[in-house]
């Protein structure tokens, strides 16, 4: 199974701007800036891509979780608060936290917490960054007809 998204960045790196698409249509050539992404600036960013999809990836974790112990969710809510920093004069991510409510009838709550440290542990998101990185390099040249 694969999935793909894409990005345009056209200028330098403060002046210039971008789009963001994915090929499901969920996101067509969304802007993204310096200024979105490190000022507060209108426009998404990486990052904020990255906490959403970790919010929904835990949600369905922890759905299915409940599932294998015969219960069902009315509900599960979550929000990822992703921090981005300097660290050794390099932006990173040095944090995500979950937060979660969820409204399950018919489980303790020792039961929910154990469900939902299975879920965080098993979320193909929170795992991403042990994922085996490729890729694919391409640099055009300015004149094609010089190829």
């Amino acid at each position: 199974m694969e999935r793909k998204a894409s990005a345009v960045w056209i200028g330098g790196f403060k002046e210039g701007k971008g789009t963001v698409s994915a090929s499901s249509g969920a996101l067509s050539n969304m802007p993204y800036s310096f200024g979105s992404r490190f000022e507060g600036q209108p426009g998404t960013n990486p990052e904020e891509l990255i906490a959403a999809a970790h919010a929904g990836c835990f949600s369905m974790a922890l759905a299915a979780q409940l599932d294998s112990k015969d219960v069902q969710p009315e509900s599960i809510h979550t929000s990822a608060t992703l921090t981005l920093e300097q660290q050794e004069g390099k932006w990173t991510i040095a944090a995500i936290h979950l937060g979660v409510n969820a409204r399950v009838p018919g489980i303790d709550r020792k039961t929910f917490e154990k469900a939902a440290r299975e879920a965080k542990r098993g979320c193909p998101v929170s795992r991403v960054l042990k994922a085996k990185i490729s890729m694919e390099v391409t640099l055009e040249s300015e004149s094609k007809a010089a190829d």
